[in-house]
C-alpha cells in the first residue's frame, strides 16, 4: 500500500476531532489510550502488531472511555533499539487510514521523526506526541506548525543522573522545546507538556517529577499530560509484574490530577474512566 493510495480524512474532520479533544482538556480528566503496534513494547509488545488486533484495540479503547488514541510503532522503553524510518512507516502505513475511520475520536502519533509526523498528519492524525519535545529531529517543529496539529512536548534525557535537580532540568528542557515551537509558529493553544516519567530518571526522580505536576502547570500555563501507565517504578514500589501495576498507575494519576494534570496516557481506559467517574461524583456530592 502506498501513501497516495490511502484516503485521508478531510481537514475539517481532523480539526473537528482535535477541537473536541482540546475542548475536554481542563474540563474533565482526558484519557489518551495507548495503542502500541510494536513487537517489543515493555507492557504489551506484539499483542496489537497485527492489523485486525490493532483496529479492535483502538475501538475498544474508545468504547472504554478514551478521548484520543495514541499510536506508536517504535518502542521507547529503556534500552530499546532505535527504529529506522522505513520500518516505522511500514508498520504504520497500512493501519492509520483504516484506524482513522474505525474510531470517531482524535488520533495521535507517538514518534520522534518529522517525516512520520508529516505523513500521519496528512492522513488525519490530530496530535504529534514527541518524546523528545521537538529536540531530536530539527524538522519536527516546522512539520507540526505546518500541519496545524497539536503537539505533546515531553522531557527526556539520554542518561540518568541521580545528582541533578530533576524538576529544574524538566523546566529548562521544556523551555527549549517551547522556544522551538514558538519559533516555528505552533500556537500555544495546541501545546501540552509532559514531564516524561520513566525517561532518563531514576525512581526517586520520577516521584519528584510527579510531585511537581502543579509547578509544571504553573510554570508554563499549559495542560500537563501524565504517562505512567504500568511503568517499572510501580513494580519497584509494589513488587508487582507488569500485570499488577494498574493500581499504582491509577493512584499516581489521581495524585497528579489533584495537582493539576489534565490528560492521562494509559493502557487501561475503562478502569481510569471508572476511577475518574467516582472522583467526580464525590466532588459533585
Amino acid at each position: 500500500m502506498t501513501e497516495t493510495a490511502i484516503e485521508a480524512l478531510s481537514q475539517a474532520e481532523r480539526d473537528r476531532r482535535l477541537d473536541a479533544f482540546l475542548g475536554l482538556v481542563g474540563v474533565r480528566p482526558a484519557i489518551m489510550g495507548i495503542l502500541n503496534v510494536t513487537p517489543d513494547s515493555f507492557s504489551d509488545g506484539g499483542r496489537f502488531a497485527a492489523f485486525d488486533a490493532a483496529l479492535a484495540q483502538a475501538a475498544k479503547l474508545v468504547a472504554d472511555g478514551a478521548d484520543i488514541v495514541d499510536v506508536g510503532a517504535e518502542s521507547t522503553r529503556p534500552g530499546h533499539t532505535p527504529l529506522p524510518f522505513d520500518e516505522e512507516w511500514r508498520r504504520l502505513e497500512p493501519l492509520l487510514g483504516p484506524l482513522l475511520r474505525a474510531v470517531a475520536a482524535a488520533v495521535s502519533i507517538d514518534t520522534t521523526k518529522a517525516e512520520i509526523a508529516r505523513r500521519a498528519t496528512a492522513l488525519g492524525v490530530s496530535v504529534v506526541n514527541d518524546v523528545w519535545g521537538l529536540q531530536k529531529d530539527p524538522d519536527m517543529a516546522g512539520v507540526v506548525a505546518e500541519s496545524g496539529a497539536a503537539v505533546v512536548l515531553m522531557h527526556n534525557r539520554e542518561t540518568v543522573d541521580p545528582t541533578i535537580d530533576i524538576v529544574s532540568d524538566i523546566l529548562r528542557f521544556l523551555e527549549r522545546s517551547l522556544a522551538l515551537a514558538d519559533k516555528a509558529g505552533v500556537p500555544r493553544a495546541r501545546i501540552l507538556v509532559d514531564p516524561g516519567i520513566g525517561f532518563g530518571k531514576d525512581k526517586a526522580q520520577n516521584l519528584k517529577a510527579l510531585q511537581a505536576t502543579g509547578r509544571l502547570r504553573a510554570a508554563f500555563g499549559l495542560p500537563v499530560l501524565i504517562g505512567v501507565s504500568r511503568k517499572r517504578m510501580f513494580g519497584d514500589l509494589l513488587g508487582a509484574g507488569v500485570d499488577g501495576r494498574l493500581i499504582g498507575t491509577i493512584a499516581a494519576n489521581l495524585a497528579t490530577l489533584a495537582r493539576g494534570a489534565a490528560v492521562f496516557r494509559v493502557h487501561d481506559a475503562a478502569e481510569h474512566a471508572a476511577a475518574f467517574k467516582v472522583l467526580q461524583a464525590i466532588d459533585d456530592a
